[in-house]
C-alpha cells in the first residue's frame, strides 16, 4: 500500500491472534495495522475454507455474464449485480442505486437512470478504453473465450478521493488516514493463452486449465533481498550518525522499491521511495509540460523539487498496473503552484478531473553505481540487475535473485532505524540476508463465463448454499422417551411421598422430629 506508515508488522506465520495494548504506551501505526490485518486474514481465510477457491450465495449470485453483440458497433458485457468470493474476498457487484435530484426549475427532464447492471466499458475498476484495441473483447465467431475476474487491493489517499480528508482540519495539515480498496476487473482470456486447442472445450476442461493459469499467474517468481553496508564515503560526514552505524541516513525511514516495467530482467526496471511511495502532489490543471498543483508540499521533506522524478497518474491508470515513462522536474513556479515536467504527460492520462490526477514522487535520482560509473535510467526508471547488490543510498542496498519474472507494482519495503544503524530485513544464522518474495501485489483469478457468441454463453462460476436450516424434528423413539419422562415429573409432584405408605411417611417424619 503506498501510505504513510513506519513500517508492517503483520507475518502470518507467527499466528498472533490479536493485538493487546498497554497503558502508558505510544500508540504506533504499525500496531494497529496489525490488528486489522490479523482480523481481515482470519475472515478471508475461514471465508475461503468454507466456500473454497470461488463462489457465490445461492440466491445472490454475483457476476453473471451476458454477451452482447452482433448489431452493436462495439461489442460489449453485461455484468449482473450480486456478491462473490475470490479466495475468501468479497467482491459486490451490484450497481449503487443514483439518488433522486431535486427538479429542474426550468422542468428540463432529468438525465436517464442508468441500467441496473454494469458493462464491460463502464465497470468501476477496469477502465477499458474502446479506443484501444488491445481493450476490445475478442470475436467469438473467430473463437471461443473466457470472461474472468481479477481481483486485488490498493490503497486510495486523499488525492483520488477528497472526501477521506476532514477539511475542519484545514488546507495546511496533512490527510489523516488511506483506505484498501477492493478492485475487482472482467476481463477477457483466450482459449490459445489458456492451452486449450479445442474449440468446443468441455467446461471442466476450460475449469482445469484456467486453475492453471491462474496458479501461474498468482505466484510471484521475483525475490530480493535487502541490507545495510557502511558506504565507502561514510566518512565524510563523521557527526551525523554513529560511526559504526551501516544505515547513513538522518532519519527512520520506510524504503519502498517496486517493479515499474514488467518482464524479464533485460526488460523490467524499478523504482524506489524512502516514504513508501506516500508523496504525492494533487493536479488542478495540465498545459501542455506545465502541471498546475493543490500544492507543492507541507515541508522540505515532503516536497517537490527540481529534478525529482515523478509519475504523473490518475484513478485509470493507477488500476490499469501500467507502465509509464516517469518524467522529471524541470522548474518550479513556487507562487503559480506550478511545476514544469521534462516531457508532456500520456494523453491517456489526467485529462479528466473525475478521476483525479496527481503527482507521486519517487526518490531515485539516477541508476546506482556499477564498475565505477552510473547506470542509466530507462524511462526515467531504474534497469533491473539480478544476481549483485545495488546501492540505493544511505548504505541502504537490494538484491535481485537471478531468473526472476516481474510484474508491475510488485514491492518489497525495507524499514531503516537510526538506533539500530541498520534495516529490518530477514536473515539466516550466519547474517546473510534472506530472498523474499514481494509484499505484494497479491492477484487473485477466478472464472466467470465461456463465451461462445450471443446466447452462446457458458456460466463458469459455483454456487453455495446458506448453513443454517430448520431445526429437524425429533424422531420416534425420542418422542417417547421424552412423554415417558413427563409422565414420571407429574407423579413425583402429584405424590410427594414418592409412592410410600402413609403409616411410613408418618414415622420418617416422627424419627426426623426426635433428632
Amino acid at each position: 500500500m503506498h501510505a504513510d506508515l513506519s513500517r508492517a508488522t503483520f507475518r502470518p506465520e507467527r499466528h498472533y491472534s490479536a493485538v493487546i495494548a498497554q497503558q502508558g504506551r505510544v500508540q504506533l501505526d504499525a500496531d494497529l495495522n496489525e490488528q486489522t490485518a490479523i482480523q481481515l486474514h482470519r475472515a478471508r481465510t475461514l471465508a475461503a475454507d468454507l466456500i473454497g477457491q470461488h463462489g457465490g450465495p445461492r440466491d445472490a449470485t454475483g457476476f453473471h455474464i451476458e454477451y452482447v453483440g452482433g448489431k452493436h458497433d462495439i461489442d460489449t458485457l453485461h455484468i449482473r449485480g450480486g456478491r462473490y468470493y475470490v479466495d475468501g474476498i468479497l467482491c459486490d457487484a451490484d450497481r449503487p442505486v443514483s439518488g433522486t435530484p431535486v427538479p429542474r426549475e426550468d422542468g428540463a427532464e432529468q438525465p436517464p437512470t442508468p441500467p441496473e447492471y454494469w458493462t464491460y466499458w463502464d465497470q468501476p475498476d477496469a477502465f477499458r478504453d474502446p479506443e484501444q484495441p488491445d481493450d476490445r473483447l475478442p470475436s467469438p465467431a473467430a473463437s471461443p473465450f473466457v470472461v474472468y475476474l481479477r481481483v486485488w487491493e490498493r490503497a486510495v489517499c486523499a488525492a483520488e478521493d477528497p472526501a477521506l480528508r476532514e477539511v475542519a482540519l484545514g488546507a495546511a495539515l496533512p490527510d489523516t488516514s488511506v483506505r484498501a480498496k477492493v478492485v475487482w476487473q472482467v476481463l477477457p482470456l483466450s482459449l490459445t493463452e489458456l492451452g486449450v486447442t479445442d474449440t468446443d472445450p468441455a467446461v471442466d476442461t476450460v475449469r482445469e486449465a484456467f486453475d492453471a493459469w491462474a496458479r501461474r499467474q498468482s505466484a510471484p517468481s521475483a525475490r530480493l533481498a535487502a541490507r545495510a553496508e557502511r558506504p565507502d564515503h561514510a566518512d565524510d560526514d563523521p557527526c551525523l550518525v554513529r560511526p559504526d552505524a551501516r544505515y547513513r541516513g538522518p532519519e527512520n525511514q520506510l524504503y519502498r522499491v517496486e517493479v515499474h516495467a514488467g518482464g524479464e530482467a533485460g526488460d523490467a526496471t524499478f523504482k524506489w521511495s524512502r516514504e513508501n511511495g506516500s508523496v504525492v502532489f494533487p493536479v488542478d490543471g495540465l498545459d501542455g509540460t506545465w502541471v498546475r498543483l493543490a500544492t507543492l508540499g507541507f515541508d522540505d521533506k515532503l516536497d517537490l523539487d527540481v529534478g525529482d522524478l515523478v509519475e504523473f497518474t490518475d484513478t485509470a491508470q493507477a488500476s490499469r498496473l501500467e507502465a509509464l515513462p516517469l518524467l522529471r522536474v524541470e522548474e518550479l513556479d513556487l507562487p503559480g503552484r506550478r511545476a514544469r515536467l521534462s516531457a508532456e504527460p500520456d494523453p491517456r492520462v489526467g485529462r479528466l478531473p473525475h478521476l483525479h490526477p496527481f503527482l507521486r514522487r519517487w526518490d531515485h535520482h539516477e541508476g546506482p553505481r556499477r564498475k565505477g560509473r552510473r547506470t542509466a535510467l530507462e524511462g526515467g526508471a531504474v534497469p533491473v540487475t539480478e544476481g549483485e547488490w545495488l546501492a540505493l543510498e544511505d548504505g541502504v542496498e537490494v538484491y535481485f535473485a537471478e531468473g526472476g519474472t516481474y510484474r508491475t507494482g510488485d514491492h518489497w519495503i525495507v524499514p531503516a532505524r537510526t538506533v539500530t544503524g541498520s534495516v529490518e530485513w530477514p536473515a539466516d544464522p550466519a547474517r546473510r540476508p534472506l530472498l523474499r518474495a514481494p509484499a505484494g501485489i497479491a492477484r487473485h483469478f477466478a472464472p466467470l463465463a465461456l463465451v461462445k457468441g450471443e446466447g452462446g454463453t457458458v456460466d463458469l462460476r459455483f454456487a453455495f448454499a446458506p448453513l443454517a436450516g430448520a431445526v429437524p424434528a425429533a424422531d420416534e423413539a425420542a418422542l417417547v422417551a421424552e412423554a415417558r419422562s413427563a409422565r414420571e415429573e407429574e407423579s413425583a409432584e402429584a405424590d410427594p411421598s414418592g409412592g410410600r405408605s402413609q403409616t411410613t411417611a408418618e414415622a420418617e417424619a416422627a424419627a426426623e422430629g426426635d433428632e
